[in-house]
């Protein structure tokens, strides 16, 4: 950057050009990494998990989207990135033709913005959309929303990286906000479950709620678990914003891709009856273990990922998937299950070797999940904004 934080060499014509061949997916995969090398508070993601999102081989999307990617260059040099998204899932549960953007990173340069957008929004316009959403990577399911606040705040895992200023350019582009997702940082301190009481100091298995169980995850069962979490996911979030459905072969994916991180303490499911009602799933933060090894290993760099790995080097997770069934909610038990969930794994917290847990997405305008968060931290220390712009 240059004193006056316009990127040097912006003196050569800027072009947006469609990746169409091997050598430039792999730089489009890539690029986070190098436009963003050296900013503060930017921490590389591997490679090969920025390929099973991104890789059309690898990313279980593709089996029911249409996808376009496009670079940006100027001066020989890739300097932006975006991807153009007809998605069949979206469109049919949305009931109308949105089409969405993601996987958009550069830095916040107007000009580069500008035209990154007005590739992806030709591609949509051609292809019928008549709104344009995101973004997404590649799905709402996926990395969500252009992180406007918590740029210094330690990255974890799904939660996407931008330099702050470039959710302003895209509402100079023309887009306004639709959702801002907020994540809370949850410091796992010793006096934790003494300092988070349930309403009535209720308890599952006890009174009224003697016929409310949990159930861990079972390594032999995680197949079949992985159908019920994937239908109560689908159930709990239906009625949320930008929701898709989460399709059967994307869950085969995603626990193909998150297995190894797994501990039967990392799965909450609550039945009532044998009825799955609530789940809340925990996922160790990949950054804890890479962040040093710069996205792209070398050998004794790889040495260090699996050595980690099998010692469970971890010390933060996300929760995520946190959600109550549609056949609950409402009712009083529905508005104590996301509490029971937490309390469940503050319970289990001396078997998981975290110092911090992050709690996120969660909608702006979801009261009853902010309430619950801020009862333990008081405020959000990332805040990622989803964007809409109507192409009529």
């Amino acid at each position: 950057m240059t004193p006056t934080g316009v990127p040097a060499g912006t003196d050569h014509p800027l072009e947006v050009r469609p990746v169409t061949s091997k050598r430039d997916l792999k730089r489009f995969i890539t690029l986070p990494r190098q436009i963003y090398a050296g900013l503060e508070g930017f921490v590389a993601p591997f490679d090969i998990e920025q390929s099973s999102l991104l890789h059309p081989k690898r990313a279980a999307i593709f089996q029911h989207a249409d996808i376009q990617y496009f670079l940006a260059w100027r001066g020989g040099k890739a300097v932006g990135r975006i991807a153009a998204i007809m998605d069949s899932v979206a469109i049919q549960h949305w009931q109308g033709p949105i089409g969405q953007f993601g996987a958009l990173d550069c830095l916040p340069e107007q000009a580069v913005v500008d035209s990154l957008l007005n590739a992806a929004e030709k591609w949509l316009r051609a292809r019928g959309a008549t709104t344009m959403r995101g973004p997404y990577t590649l799905s709402c399911n996926g990395e969500t929303g252009i992180m406007v606040e918590g740029q210094l705040a330690p990255p974890t895992l799904a939660m996407p990286w931008h330099p702050k200023g470039l959710g302003d350019c895209l509402e100079r582009a023309g887009f306004t906000k639709t959702k801002d997702l907020l994540s809370y940082r949850l410091d796992l301190t010793p006096d934790l479950q003494e300092r988070f009481k349930t309403p009535g100091q209720i308890k599952m298995g006890e009174g009224r709620f003697r016929d409310i169980t949990t159930r861990p995850m079972v390594k032999k069962e995680i197949v079949t678990q992985a159908e019920t979490l994937r239908q109560l996911y689908n159930d709990a979030w239906s009625q949320k914003d930008n929701f898709i459905p989460l399709q059967s072969h994307e869950m085969a994916a995603l626990m193909k891709q998150i297995s190894p991180l797994l501990k039967p303490e990392h799965y909450v499911q609550i039945d009532r009856k044998g009825e799955p009602l609530a789940m809340a799933l925990v996922l160790p933060n990949l950054h804890d273990i890479t962040g040093d090894l710069n996205g792209d290993p070398s050998p004794l760099g790889w040495v260090k990922f699996g050595y980690r790995m099998m010692r469970h080097r971890f010390t933060s997770a996300r929760v995520t998937l946190l959600g109550v069934s549609h056949k609950v909610r409402g009712t009083m038990l529905g508005a104590l299950l996301p509490s029971l969930a937490i309390m469940e794994l503050i319970k289990r917290a001396d078997r998981m070797p975290y110092k911090w847990v992050e709690l996120g997405w969660i909608q702006e305008d979801d009261s009853g999940m902010r309430n619950l968060a801020e009862s333990l931290v008081p405020k959000a220390h990332k805040c990622h904004r989803v964007y809409e712009k109507p192409l009529d």
